[in-house]
């Protein structure tokens, strides 16, 4: 905090009032005050009392103190004024309305996690990213990775502090609360890290959630960036993460976005697009003709690689049955999913299936 922003205000207070009005911090240090001299002077036995008299007048030594409100109820400055009548009290009282306001603003100017997260929601223009890291001396260039908590049903308002529990390092960690569901975890790497690394503090995350508060969530989490202008590429690719793994892969609760896959790309196509795809591959019969028993033997198909000895073994069935079930798949769409090229397609096929139903449409 600039001590020019209290000095300001209190050289101000001059033309109200012949007391003597300042502001010391935590340490008892004066750090503003009308009364030029008393600058630089320190008050530790003030301060002590201070910090355990939050909210209240305190009189000492001819002068009546009052703090002004701190991050998480702890004190860090407070204003005073010469005098322990009633007039200084008032006078007191009403200098911590007026200069917690400057105070205040100037917090939401310059604190660097409000400079974190207007990078996050594109709240500032790239021009001066690089004019507010040099103001706040904000480090640049370091690795950082861009973590996006949602939470999945009623939100716990408490899920921040649990989150910020884990991370204590405020000057280069940042958890910020996006919306009433998300909260979004900025995390300073080092040097060699890799995706690996961010997968395990993902899952940090998410295990401290569980334990601690019982909630279910989804984690999206982008690729590591070397910039801080990269930031909201990091964290649009973290919502694009969790948007993309509702709709293709239901089954995990941490999804990276360097896993997507074809995913990603069938997420950004046009609704028509994939309409005209789904009509062009399924000439025959429409991709619904196929029964809930045929689409689970695909699926097996798929995961076994191709192999037909293999899915048999894991369906349970004669390789026989399966090629007879494989040959009534191709006579209903037209496609041989024992040939590469025909398997692809209606694997993305069936992705576009899934996108389209997550979006309403059911053709």
């Amino acid at each position: 905090m600039s001590s020019r922003i209290f000095q300001s205000i209190v050289l101000q207070m001059k033309d109200c009032s012949d007391r003597a009005v300042g502001v010391i911090d935590e340490q008892g240090t004066v750090v503003a005050c009308n009364d030029l001299p008393c600058i630089g002077e320190k008050w530790s036995n003030v301060a002590a009392m201070l910090a355990t008299e939050q909210d209240a007048l305190v009189v000492n030594n001819g002068y009546t103190f009052k703090t002004l409100p701190g991050w998480n109820g702890q004190f860090d400055y407070a204003a005073f004024v010469r005098g322990e009548d009633e007039q200084a009290a008032l006078i007191c009282s009403m200098a911590v309305i007026a200069l917690n306001g400057a105070k205040t603003y100037y917090e939401e100017k310059h604190d660097k996690a409000t400079f974190v997260k207007n990078i996050l929601c594109d709240n500032i223009l790239l021009g001066d990213i690089y004019v507010r890291a040099k103001e706040l001396h904000f480090v640049s260039e370091v690795s950082r990775a861009v973590i996006l908590v949602r939470q999945l049903g009623t939100p716990d308002v408490a899920a921040i502090d649990v989150i910020s529990g884990l991370f204590p390092d405020r000057q280069n960690d940042y958890v910020l609360s996006i919306s009433e569901t998300d909260v979004a975890l900025v995390k300073q790497l080092g040097e060699n890290a890799d995706s690996r690394e961010v997968q395990k503090i993902a899952q940090t995350v998410q295990e401290a959630l569980t334990r601690e508060l019982g909630i279910k969530t989804v984690v999206g989490v982008g690729t590591i960036v070397n910039h801080v202008r990269d930031l909201a590429r990091a964290y649009k690719e973290a919502q694009v993460a969790i948007d993309v793994g509702k709709v293709f892969d239901t089954e995990r609760s941490i999804i990276n976005y360097e896993n997507l896959g074809i995913g990603r790309l069938i997420y950004q196509l046009p609704t028509t697009l994939c309409e005209m795809f789904l009509q062009e591959v399924f000439k025959k019969n429409p991709i619904d003709a196929l029964d809930q028993e045929t689409l689970f033997t695909i699926n097996k198909f798929f995961e076994n690689n191709l192999n037909v000895s293999e899915t048999a073994r894991k369906l349970f069935v004669h390789r026989n049955t399966l090629v007879y079930r494989l040959e009534k798949i191709k006579k209903l769409t037209g496609l041989d999913l024992r040939e590469f090229d025909d398997a692809i397609t209606f694997n993305v096929a069936l992705m576009v299936k899934k996108y389209l139903v997550s979006r309403g449409i059911d053709s």
